[in-house]
Parts: structure tokens; C-alpha cells; sequence
């Protein structure tokens, strides 16, 4: 086990002028007397409000410190994905800027992670100060779901304090809103020993949530992708084949019943263009040829990538 360690803090940010003083103190204190080094870095994700002002103050003052800042909002996966390429530590750990997140929790986070010899270990705000409504009942049923989905036995999936061993976060890319499902990404990489530890959970001291409701909605979206790239995205025909074959043969179907009934049962004088079953059958075989389109596509997309994998392998050897 580890008595003292190496470690990047990781912390996104969009306009917490307020919080950040107080919470690089508060790291600091946290870390003093058990790490061999450590960084903070802060990475400004567009703020207006003189954020990177404070984070130039700091940085001056203090050689642990870094920032980096964007020239417009781009999210808080985009932030983390620039901190994670700047860490240079042995262990990297992730703290929201609101001060909700406690330091105190770091070291023994990382305890558990080397003891237990996991890749990763995810905080779990088992009680929390947020609104029950509008955010703690929400996120145990997005939680339930992503449970569901990935197979990653963890409560708060979005609890933004965590530690990772270096080589996680060097080899995974949060792009988009993934920042939610980190756990699930490292997985599919390979890391597959994650972890959980119950975390301190403080209220907000100063300004207000960057979040609104629309959160859950999209992590819902972003959670149906994860699902689909981890089930099919190195085979898509088997997705985009079987439902293609599916529409097939049921337009097929409709076809025959129509060209039978209108040689055989129908007496009446009415175009075949004239019945719901023809425009029934045409949506079908539609749909089911675009479906084989696109799995083929994905197939082809997906051969290339592997011809180009194979040839830069051979260049660098």
C-alpha cells in the first residue's frame, strides 16, 4: 500500500470565482502530508464572471498549480479530456469546483484503489444536499438505468469525485456529455476493476448549479449510444441486418398476400395501389433495404479503419 503517492486534481470549472481560493486551500491541506508531489489543474470552460483571473493569481503563487482556458463553453467532458492529456501523475483524480466535493475523501480513495488493486474508484454521495425532486430522484432512476445498461455495479455514476490510475485516463476519450459514463467507457477499454467508496457530500456555498432538468434527457441519449457502440459497434450488420431482414420479409409478406388475394379473393375492381397492405409492404422493403445499406456502410467504415490501423502499425516497426 501506498503511504504517499504522485497526483493530478483534475477540477472543470465554469464560473465559481468564488469557490476557488477556498477550495485550492482546501486541497492543499488535504494533500500536504501524504503525497510525494501534486498538481491542481484547472481547466476554465469559457467563464465570464473573472474565473481565470483567480486561476492566474493562483497559478503565480503557487508552482502546483496550472490552468488551462477555453475560449468558449464547451462542456464538462471536453474540460476533463484536456485536464486528463495535461496530468502527468501517477494517480488522477476528478473534484466538481462547487466546493460539494470534499478533498478529505482523496487519500483515502486511493488507499482503497491500491489495497484493492483497482483501475478506477468512483465517489458515491450516498446522502445528498440537493433537491429531492428536481435532482436526487432524477438521478437514482438514471443511475438504476445506467446500472442496467452498462453492468457496472456503481450508485452515482456522475459523482464527480473519482480516482483513476494514470493509464485509465490516458487511454479513454470523453467526448460529447460521456463525462457521465466514465466508468463505462474505461471498461470498454479494458479496465474492468472499478470501484466505489461513500463520499462526504457538501452543500453549494456560492452561486447556483450550471445543470438544468434537460441533463437527464440527454444522458438517457448518450446512455442508448453506449449501449449500442458496446453491443454492436464492431459488428453493426448484426443490428442493422437483423431488423433490415425483419422489415424484408414482412413487406415480402404483404406482397404475396396481396398479389394472391387480388388473383384468387378479390372480385372487386380496385387498384392494388388503392389498399393500405400495398403502402404497408412498399414502407417496409424501404426501410429494410436502407437498414442493409447502413450495415454495410458501418461494415466498410469499419474495414477501412482496420486496413489503416494495420498500416500505421507497420510504419512504426
Amino acid at each position: 500500500m501506498h503511504n504517499r503517492f504522485e497526483l493530478s486534481v483534475v477540477i472543470p470549472l465554469l464560473n465559481e470565482k468564488e469557490s476557488l481560493v477556498p477550495l485550492y486551500q482546501w486541497i492543499s491541506r488535504a494533500l500536504a502530508r501524504c503525497t510525494t508531489s501534486y498538481e491542481v489543474i484547472f481547466i476554465d470552460d469559457g467563464s465570464t464572471d473573472g474565473s481565470w483571473d483567480t486561476i492566474c493569481e493562483l497559478a503565480n503563487e503557487h508552482a502546483e498549480v496550472k490552468g488551462i482556458r477555453f475560449s468558449k463553453n464547451y462542456g464538462k467532458s471536453q474540460a476533463l479530456h484536456a485536464g486528463f492529456k495535461e496530468a502527468k501523475k501517477e494517480f488522477v483524480a476528478t473534484l466538481d469546483a462547487d466546493l460539494q466535493d470534499s478533498p478529505d475523501e482523496l487519500p483515502k480513495m486511493i488507499q482503497k484503489l491500491v489495497a484493492e488493486d483497482l483501475d478506477l474508484i468512483s465517489g458515491w454521495k450516498k446522502k445528498r444536499f440537493d433537491s429531492v425532486l428536481f435532482k436526487n430522484l432524477p438521478s437514482k432512476l438514471f443511475n438504476w438505468a445506467a446500472r442496467g445498461v452498462s453492468g457496472i455495479k456503481l450508485h452515482d455514476f456522475n459523482c464527480g469525485i473519482k480516482v483513476y490510475r494514470s493509464d485509465v485516463v490516458k487511454n479513454i476519450d470523453v467526448y460529447g456529455e460521456m463525462h457521465r459514463y466514465i466508468p463505462v467507457l474505461a471498461s470498454q477499454e479494458g479496465f474492468l476493476k472499478i470501484g466505489e467508496q461513500v463520499v462526504q457530500h457538501q452543500a453549494r456555498q456560492y452561486g447556483q448549479t450550471k445543470f438544468g432538468a434537460d441533463r437527464f434527457f440527454k444522458g438517457f441519449l448518450d446512455l442508448i449510444t453506449l449501449w449500442f457502440i458496446n453491443r454492436f459497434g464492431k459488428r453493426p450488420m448484426h443490428f442493422f441486418g437483423l431488423w433490415g431482414t425483419v422489415m424484408l420479409l414482412f413487406g415480402f409478406g404483404f406482397t404475396l398476400f396481396l398479389g394472391i388475394d387480388k388473383l384468387y379473393f378479390d372480385t372487386n375492381a380496385r387498384l392494388i395501389t388503392e389498399r393500405p397492405e400495398f403502402y404497408i409492404a412498399l414502407t417496409l422493403m424501404l426501410l429494410g433495404s436502407q437498414f442493409f445499406i447502413a450495415g454495410f456502410l458501418g461494415e466498410l467504415v469499419l474495414r477501412n479503419a482496420r486496413l489503416t490501423q494495420r498500416y500505421h502499425i507497420k510504419e512504426t516497426t
